[in-house]
C-alpha cells in the first residue's frame, strides 16, 4: 500500500488541476481548489429505543467508507424527544488523503447511479465552498448487503474544499465528473 496512489488522486494532479489552471486563469498550482475531507454523517434517532442501531451504523458506515466509524453523542437534554445528554445518537467518519479519493471514485461511479429516479444532484452550495449531499438510503453502496439491512437509513455527505468561493468549489466537483443536474 505504500507505492499506491487511488485513481482520482492521479486525476486530480494529472488532469484536473491543470485544467482548471487553464480555465479559471490561475497562475501558481496553490490556486486552484482541492478537496480537504469528506464528511459522513448518519443520524440514528431510533437509537435512542435500540442500542444494536449504533453498533449497526458503525459497521455499515466502515464498510461503505474503508476507514472506522465513531459514535456522535447528543449535546443537550430535549424532553420532547427523550434525549438525553450524552446519548448516542449517530455515526460519523472524516476522510481524508488517499481513503477520500477512493470514497469519491467510488461514490461518483457506482453508488449515485444507483439512486432511484437519479438525474443529478442539486448545485446548491452552502456559502462557503462545501457542498453537501442527502442520501436517503444507505443500499445505494455495493458495500451493503440487502439482506442484512434491518432498516433503511439515510445519510449526509459534506464534501469540504480549500476555497470559500462556491463557484471554484463547483467547478472542482464538475471536473471531477460529479452528477450534477443539467439545466
Amino acid at each position: 500500500m505504500k507505492g499506491y496512489t487511488p485513481n482520482y488522486q492521479k486525476k486530480y494532479f494529472e488532469e484536473v488541476r491543470p485544467a482548471l489552471m487553464k480555465r479559471l486563469n490561475l497562475t501558481n498550482k496553490m490556486q486552484v481548489p482541492r478537496l480537504e475531507k469528506i464528511v459522513i454523517n448518519q443520524g440514528l434517532g431510533i437509537a435512542l429505543t435500540d442500542k444494536k442501531f449504533i453498533e449497526k451504523g458503525i459497521s455499515e458506515l466502515t464498510a461503505i467508507t474503508g476507514q472506522k466509524a465513531v459514535a456522535t453523542m447528543s449535546r443537550k437534554d430535549i424532553s420532547n424527544f427523550k434525549l438525553r445528554k450524552a446519548k448516542e445518537i449517530g455515526v460519523k467518519v472524516t476522510l481524508r488523503n488517499k481513503v477520500m479519493y477512493e470514497f469519491l471514485e467510488r461514490f461518483i461511479n457506482a453508488a449515485a447511479p444507483r439512486i432511484k429516479d437519479f438525474n443529478g444532484f442539486n448545485k446548491k452550495f452552502d456559502g462557503r465552498g462545501n457542498y453537501t449531499v442527502g442520501i436517503q438510503e444507505q443500499i445505494i453502496f455495493p458495500e451493503i448487503d440487502i439482506e442484512k439491512v434491518e432498516k433503511i437509513t439515510g445519510m449526509n455527505i459534506t464534501f469540504v474544499t480549500n476555497t470559500d468561493s462556491d463557484e471554484l468549489a463547483f467547478e472542482l466537483l464538475k471536473e471531477f465528473g460529479f452528477p450534477f443536474k443539467k439545466n
